[in-house]
């Protein structure tokens, strides 16, 4: 439970970082290359953006400290929703990198979505190990 636990913290931590980044500087995360795409800039969907991130942070938050196994399973279902599209989406719009850069961004976003995949597995383990409603 403590990796289960570490891995719902760490995406916490990632997507409040990453929610408060926008939305106290939505220019600064559209200057990224890999965010702007060569497209015209717009502050409202980066702020949609950055405030989702922040209430996705609070789901797996909320699940890092109850350990419920249906709220953790759901908090990590819903971020790998979100990272299995989000890799997806970006893999069509790689023409405006470099070869190197487009390497790295699908490596990482694939991490992304490898990290609850990850996490589920161990909710599963400890399901089978467990009483039926036993923490996950």
């Amino acid at each position: 439970m403590t990796a289960l636990r570490a891995g719902l913290v760490f995406l916490t931590a990632v997507q409040a970082g990453l929610g408060g980044w926008i939305l106290v500087a939505p220019g600064s995360f559209f200057a990224l290359p890999w965010v702007n795409m060569g497209l015209p800039y717009n502050e409202h969907l980066l702020l949609d953006f950055g405030a989702m991130n922040l209430a996705l942070a609070v789901l797996l938050g909320v699940a890092a400290v109850r350990m419920d196994r249906v709220l953790v399973r759901t908090a990590l279902v819903v971020y790998l929703v979100f990272a299995g599209a989000h890799v997806l989406i970006h893999t069509r719009y790689l023409g405006h990198l470099p070869p190197a850069q487009s390497a790295v961004l699908v490596t990482l976003l694939s991490l992304a979505a490898a990290v609850p995949i990850g996490l589920l597995v161990l909710t599963v383990r400890r399901s089978t190990t467990s009483a039926g409603t036993a923490p996950p």
